[in-house]
């Protein structure tokens, strides 16, 4: 049986220290323990290392935006393709037809109710070609997702904008209940 000595614990703190710059102007006081660790973990690595400013995920920012960017690119890639088949005029399940009963269903007007129960732009657009409202949305969506994948830039405003379009174009959709499966 172990026992939980010195050989379970965790590393020592010379390895959790951050190594001093070249000039010594560490943070520790000079002739201390930790600055004598530090400089010692120095000596045996072979060189100094530059110190690591605390705080900065820059590398993590850049990987999981563009990660995020290219989810949104292949989203709206994909419904790009395939929204007049499926929710377009003539598509399977009609996303005209769609808003038309749920704004019947709330007494013929488009207030807070009619958008909590489906929340999209498309309320306050004109409905007489949502072929290509559809294509629109889509491909704005895809421009933004592009830009943010290459460039690597985006705010909040430009995630704001990729999160309303997709939210936009997934609440028109409807369960497709053609047949039971039994």
């Amino acid at each position: 049986m172990l026992s939980a000595g010195r050989d379970m614990a965790a590393p020592s703190a010379a390895l959790r220290q951050r190594r001093a710059a070249p000039g010594g102007g560490g943070p520790e006081a000079p002739g201390g323990a930790a600055a004598g660790a530090a400089a010692a973990a120095g000596a045996a690595g072979g060189g100094a290392v530059l110190p690591v400013s605390p705080g900065t995920f820059w590398l993590t920012r850049i990987v999981l935006l563009r990660a995020v960017a290219l989810l949104y690119l292949v989203a709206f890639l994909v419904a790009y393709h395939q929204n007049k088949q499926l929710i377009g005029e003539k598509g399977l399940l009609p996303c005209k037809l769609y808003l038309q009963s749920v704004k019947k269903y709330f007494k013929g007007k488009i207030n807070l109710d009619a958008l909590s129960y489906a929340p999209t732009i498309i309320w306050f657009l004109d409905w007489s070609d949502m072929d290509s409202i559809l294509d629109n949305i889509s491909l704005v969506g895809l421009a933004t997702s592009a830009f943010v994948l290459v460039t690597g830039c985006a705010n909040m405003v430009l995630m704001a904008v990729l999160w309303a379009l997709y939210l936009s174009l997934v609440n028109v959709g409807q369960i497709c209940a053609m047949g039971t499966w039994q």
